[in-house]
């Protein structure tokens, strides 16, 4: 189950983005094509087969598992630009690219830096099972890891979640509201993912259920809009930033 719902997400993130070469060549709005390559690739990180090959080439001490960590960090960071700036959502806009947001990236990306290199990190293994069956030090050193990981997404995507609220509430077009309450989970998904060292071991499989629904709520909801302004011919209300280059 767990296996079908990786490759359907890096199936339905593939394709979305496949479907905005076009436009991206033709120069129109090209970051949100690289939002979804982005995706794409830290998708295909996340699932075992290819992260055991990408990282067998370089090296196999898991440098594949940083690497996907700063490919999430720079999606998640463009993807709150754009959902701040499309939903007119000044002050979270002003929170994410403005020293408080950009000090807390970087702060959790040299934790995330620091912690990697503190563990014996060699033997590819996707989500560093081999590295966190090492010792009872390894063990906490992947766990503090996995939560600095985790950490920056969440802010991020819990910092979004007023503007999707209020964007529900308002008269916006129905496909649009739809686009803002799928955003709106996916924002609260990540913040769950903080409570992941609190899952019980046979609950394991939840962690994957709620990331999973995270990237395909935001795919879909940025795809809605995508969608919703094919259909209209001009930029919707409160959504024009998607629209620009």
């Amino acid at each position: 189950m767990i296996a079908i719902l990786q490759w359907t997400t890096l199936a339905v993130c593939g394709l979305v983005a496949l479907a905005r070469i076009p436009s991206a060549v033709r120069g129109e709005n090209r970051s949100l094509f690289g939002i979804f390559a982005l995706m794409t690739l830290a998708i295909l990180l996340s699932i075992e087969a290819p992260y055991v090959a990408i990282d067998q080439a370089l090296g196999g001490i898991n440098l594949a598992n940083l690497l996907l960590r700063f490919v999430i960090f720079g999606a998640i960071f463009f993807l709150g630009i754009r959902i701040a700036k499309g939903f007119g959502a000044a002050g979270t806009y002003r929170l994410i690219t403005g020293r408080p947001g950009i000090l807390v990236l970087l702060i959790l990306s040299a934790l995330v830096v620091a912690v990697f290199f503190l563990m014996d990190t060699e033997g590819s293994s996707a989500g560093l099972s081999t590295v966190y069956a090492k010792d009872d030090r390894h063990m906490l050193l992947v766990e503090y890891y996995g939560a600095a990981g985790r950490a920056y997404p969440a802010f991020v995507g819990v910092a979004l979640i007023p503007a999707m609220v209020k964007a529900i509430g308002s008269r916006l077009p129905v496909l649009v509201k739809v686009a803002a309450l799928l955003l709106g989970v996916g924002g609260a998904a990540i913040g769950l993912s903080l409570l992941f060292p609190f899952i019980p071991a046979d609950w394991g499989a939840m962690r994957f259920v709620v990331n999973y629904t995270a990237v395909l709520c935001y795919i879909v909801g940025l795809a809605l809009i995508w969608i919703g302004k094919v259909r209209q011919r001009k930029p919707l209300a409160g959504t024009a930033s998607f629209t620009e280059k």
